[in-house]
């Protein structure tokens, strides 16, 4: 999960976005350094802006920020201290992680894509991929759902032309890497790679 923080900009603020929401139905309500943002209609969560947040966090760098144990742990006990019961259980797992194509099949309804079998070590996860040289045996890098791409594309649970697919099966241009070929296709990683583990670019 991913925060963020841009002292220059925004001012010592961290925002720790939930879930996407229209500005115009959101409701704001203020606990001490905390402001907990919900939608006005349906009262689903939808984060959090901590102010005086370096007086709060051990932040190491600014803007897009992984959300570790230690912050959490800092935001929960700020939380009590504020007086927000909110459990703050968040999923810290890593959102880009190594996966093996284990299978490659046809998709039924569409001849350029790909349905595809990913093992990511302690999951399987069936992927819909349109790239022409995905193929089984591969290693590759998976965004898992609900990981944020470079781009600002939050990844879901889809469903392309009638398959379903969770997650997505990456190229080096949609990660932003240096020296991304210009070429359509996944990035195929180095067999050394281990299956599951965090992918950092």
């Amino acid at each position: 999960m991913d925060v963020f923080y841009n002292p220059k900009g925004i001012g010592d603020v961290l925002l720790v976005p939930v879930k996407e929401g229209d500005r115009l139905t959101t409701h704001s309500k203020i606990y001490g350094d905390v402001v907990k943002i919900t939608n006005s209609q349906d009262g689903s969560l939808l984060g959090y802006n901590i102010f005086n947040a370096s007086e709060h966090l051990s932040l190491k760098g600014e803007g897009k920020l992984r959300l570790t144990k230690e912050i959490l742990g800092q935001l929960r006990t700020l939380f009590k201290l504020e007086q927000l019961d909110d459990s703050l259980d968040f999923d810290l797992t890593p959102k880009f992680v190594v996966g093996y194509v284990a299978e490659k099949g046809p998709h039924e309804n569409a001849d350029k894509l790909s349905v595809c079998h990913v093992d990511i070590g302690n999951d399987t996860l069936q992927i819909v991929c349109g790239a022409p040289n995905v193929e089984q045996g591969q290693k590759v890098v998976i965004a898992k759902v609900g990981a944020v791409m470079p781009s600002g594309m939050k990844i879901k649970d889809a469903s392309l032309r009638g398959v379903p697919s969770s997650g997505m099966i990456c190229s080096a241009r949609e990660l932003e890497l240096e020296n991304a070929p210009k070429e359509k296709g996944i990035l195929v990683l180095e067999k050394d790679y281990e299956v599951g583990q965090p992918f950092e670019f």
